[in-house]
C-alpha cells in the first residue's frame, strides 16, 4: 500500500504529509471499500490490528513488514468509519495494544481505543476567511487572542459536571468572542489526552482532536464557525514531551523509539514524562507532519509551541552530572534546534500566512527571526520577561511603586529583538498564584483600577496581546480546569466594567494603526518621559506606519488625581481623549479631560508644546491630535 518513494520519505524524515499514509486510512482498492493500516515499528517481532470488527483477537489480522522501513501494513476490506482499533505489538516475549501514534479520532478517556474516521466528509465554509488569512495573521496587523480551555470555559447551567459540546461551544464562545472584540482564540491542546488534570499538555494521540467535547468534525464545525465570524484559531502545540502511559509511545515496538534509551536525554525530570528523539528522521518527521495536519486538515491559523526553552537546553531543569553534553561540549540540544527549524521551514511553506508562536523563556536569540538569517524561524514569541516584570511592579502597594520603576520600563530596552507577544496566560493563574485580580493590591476599587490600568498599558505597549479566560471579567477564584469560570459575577457592576474595558481596549487597537502596525519597529514607539519614578508616571508615543499617524499615552500608576500635569506632546492642536480608563462606564470615578484638550505652545520634555492634563488615580489616559499646528 505504501510505495517505495513513501518509504524513502519517511526514511530519510521528509514525508511531510505521512498522515496521509500511515495510521487507519480509507481506501478502495480493487473495487473494495475497506481501512488500509499502517504503523512504524521497526523493531516489533509481529504486529495485528485487533478491534470491534474482530473481537479484539490478534490472529486474524497480522500485518506484514516492510523491510527495511520497519512499516507494518495491512488492507482490512469492508471496515469504515466508527471502526475501533489498536495495534497490538509483539516483541522480546510480550505484547501490548497500542494507540496508533496517527489515529485520527480516538474514544473518550478512561477508553483508549482509536476510531477509524473521515476527516474528507466535513465541508469546510471558510473559503473567505482562507483568502484573507495572511492579512489577519500579519505581523502588522491587530492581533489580541483570547486564551481557552475548552472543558472549562464554561459549564452547562443543569449539570456543571457535564462539559460543552463542541456544538456547544460554536453557539456560546464565537458570539462572545466576537462581542469582546478578540482577533483570535488560542485553545489549549485540543489533542486527545489520557489525564484532564494535565490541561491537555500530556499528549497521547497527536492526530486526534480531542473526544471529551464530540466528533473531529464537530471540532471543525466550531474552527469554520469562529472562522466565518472574522476570528482567528492558534492551538498549543506539544512536541516537547509525551507521557508513559502504556496504551501510548513509550517503548512502542519494545525499544527506546519515540524516546531516548538515556533517561539523560530522554526523561523529562519535572513532568514525569519523556522526551521525543529529535535526531531521529522518522521521529522528527512525525512531529513535523502533524504540525502541517493541523493547518492542513483543521484550517489552524497558528500553532504555540509550548515548553521551547525544555527542548533547546540538555540541562533544562537538570543539575550536574544529569545531563550529557553536545558532541561540542555544551548544553544546546543540536537536534532539538535543527527540528524547530525544520519545523518552522516546513509550517511557512506549505501554510504561508498561519502563525508559529514560541513559549520561550530565555534570553535564545533570534527565536522570531528566519532561519536564512541564523534564527529558529518562529513568527512570534510569549515575551516572558515583560509579564514577569509588570505583573511584579503591579503587584506593589502604590506607595512602593516608585521604587520599582525600572521594572515598567526595562522592557523597552528589548521590546523589539523579536516579536513579541504580551502574554498573561493560564500559568499565572495557578499553583497559588491566585486570579489577576486578586493579585492586585489595596481595596475593592483599587484592585479593579490597577487591572484596567493594567490591561490599558499591555494594550498600548508594543507587541500583541494574549489574555486568559476569565481574567477579561475579573474572576475572583484561581482558575480550575474542573469547573466553570464564574460568570455570575458579570452581574455586578466593577466585574462588567472591567469587561466593558477589555472590549473597548481590543476595539481600540483594531481601529488605531499606532497600535499595531508597528508592534516590532522602534519607529512605532517614542518615549515622552520614562523618568519620573517619583510620582509613578509613564507616557509614550505610539506610532503607525504615517509618522503623523500616532497616539499619546499617559500611564498613572498611583491613587493620586494629577491636576494640570505637563506633558509634552509632538505638536500643537487638539487632543482628543479617545480612551480613559477611569471612566465610570468601566467602574471608574470619571476624572479626565472632559473629551479633548488643546496643547499649547508651552515646551516641555524636550518638544515645542505640551499639554495641562488631568491625570485620573490608577488609569491610563489615549489622546489622539485632531487638528495638529506646527
Amino acid at each position: 500500500m505504501l510505495s517505495d518513494f513513501d518509504l524513502h520519505l519517511l526514511g530519510e524524515g521528509r514525508h511531510w504529509k505521512s498522515y496521509e499514509k500511515l495510521g487507519g486510512q480509507l481506501e478502495t482498492i480493487d473495487g473494495v471499500a475497506g481501512v488500509t493500516f499502517a504503523v512504524w515499528a521497526p523493531n516489533a517481532d509481529l504486529v495485528s490490528v485487533v478491534g470491534d470488527f474482530n473481537g479484539w483477537d490478534g490472529a486474524g489480522h497480522r500485518m506484514h513488514k516492510r523491510i527495511p522501513s520497519g512499516i507494518w501494513e495491512l488492507f482490512v476490506p469492508g471496515l469504515g468509519p466508527g471502526t475501533l482499533y489498536k495495534f497490538r505489538v509483539h516483541a522480546d516475549g510480550t505484547h501490548a495494544d497500542r494507540t496508533d501514534p496517527y489515529g485520527f479520532a480516538a474514544e473518550v478517556p478512561p477508553r483508549t481505543a482509536s476510531i477509524v474516521t473521515d476527516l474528507a466528509a466535513y465541508q469546510w465554509q471558510d473559503g473567505d476567511w482562507m483568502a484573507d488569512r495572511a492579512s489577519r495573521n500579519a505581523l502588522a496587523a491587530p492581533i489580541s487572542i483570547y486564551e481557552v480551555h475548552l472543558g472549562s470555559w464554561r459549564r452547562p447551567g443543569d449539570d456543571p459536571q457535564r462539559w460543552l459540546t463542541y456544538a456547544d461551544l460554536e453557539r456560546e464562545l464565537v458570539p462572545y468572542v466576537v462581542e469582546m472584540g478578540f482577533t483570535h482564540v488560542e485553545f489549549l491542546p485540543p489533542t486527545e489526552h489520557p489525564l484532564s488534570a494535565s490541561w491537555g499538555y500530556q499528549t497521547i494521540g497527536l492526530f486526534a482532536a480531542t473526544s471529551r467535547f464530540g466528533s473531529p468534525q464537530a471540532f471543525m464545525s466550531l474552527i469554520d464557525a469562529l472562522h466565518r465570524a472574522g476570528i482567528g484559531v492558534i492551538i498549543d502545540w506539544v512536541p516537547a514531551h509525551f507521557p508513559k502511559d502504556a496504551h501510548g509511545l513509550r517503548r512502542f515496538d519494545g525499544t527506546a523509539l519515540y524516546e531516548h534509551e538515556d533517561p539523560r536525554k530522554g526523561e523529562h525530570p519535572d513532568w514525569g514524562t519523556l522526551i521525543f528523539n529529535y535526531g531521529r528522521h522518522e521521529v522528527a518527521n512525525y512531529l513535523v507532519s502533524n504540525a502541517i495536519f493541523w493547518l492542513d486538515r483543521y484550517h489552524i491559523d497558528g500553532l504555540r509551541v509550548d515548553a521551547v526553552a525544555s527542548m533547546l537546553y540538555l540541562d533544562y531543569s537538570r543539575k550536574d552530572g544529569e545531563w550529557e553534553p553536545n558532541c561540542f561540549g555544551g548544553r544546546e540540544n543540536l537536534e532539538a534546534i535543527e527540528f524547530l527549524k525544520t519545523f518552522n521551514v516546513q509550517v511557512h511553506g506549505h501554510f504561508p500566512g498561519t502563525l508559529t508562536i514560541a513559549e520561550e523563556s530565555t534570553a535564545w536569540p533570534g527565536v522570531s527571526r528566519p532561519t536564512y538569517l541564523g534564527g529558529l524561524g518562529f513568527s512570534l514569541k510569549w515575551n516572558m520577561g515583560w509579564m514577569n516584570d509588570t505583573l511584579r511592579y503591579m503587584r506593589h502597594d502604590p506607595v512602593h511603586r516608585k521604587y520599582h520603576h525600572d521594572e515598567l520600563t526595562f522592557s523597552l530596552i528589548y521590546a523589539f529583538h523579536e516579536n513579541f507577544v504580551l502574554p498573561f496566560s493560564h500559568d499565572e493563574v495557578v499553583h497559588g498564584k491566585g486570579s489577576l485580580i486578586d493579585q492586585m493590591p489595596g481595596d475593592l476599587w483599587q484592585k479593579f483600577a490597577n487591572l484596567r490600568l493594567l490591561y490599558t498599558y499591555m494594550w498600548c505597549h508594543p507587541g500583541k496581546k494574549l489574555l486568559f479566560m476569565g481574567s477579561e471579567f475579573g474572576q475572583w477564584r484561581e482558575w480550575n480546569f474542573d469547573a466553570s469560570l464564574d460568570w455570575h459575577l458579570l452581574q455586578h457592576d466593577t466585574h462588567r466594567g472591567l469587561s466593558k474595558a477589555v472590549a473597548d481596549l481590543n476595539a481600540l487597537v483594531r481601529r488605531e494603526p499606532a497600535l499595531h502596525q508597528l508592534d516590532f519597529d522602534g519607529r512605532g514607539f517614542d518615549w515622552i518621559d520614562c523618568h519620573n519614578w517619583q510620582d509613578s508616571v509613564l507616557a509614550f508615543v505610539r506610532r503607525g506606519e504615517n509618522p503623523d499617524d500616532y497616539l499619546v499615552v499617559c500611564c498613572n500608576f498611583t491613587p493620586v488625581p494629577r491636576e494640570g500635569y505637563r506633558l509634552g506632546v509632538p505638536c500643537g492642536g487638539t487632543y482628543a481623549e479617545i480612551f480613559n480608563g477611569d471612566s465610570a462606564w468601566y467602574g471608574g470615578t470619571n476624572v479626565g479631560n472632559a473629551g479633548a484638550i488643546e496643547a499649547q505652545p508651552v515646551p516641555h520634555h524636550g518638544r515645542d508644546h505640551s499639554v495641562a492634563l488631568t491625570l485620573p488615580p490608577l488609569a491610563a489616559v489615549v489622546l489622539k491630535p485632531l487638528r495638529c499646528r506646527p
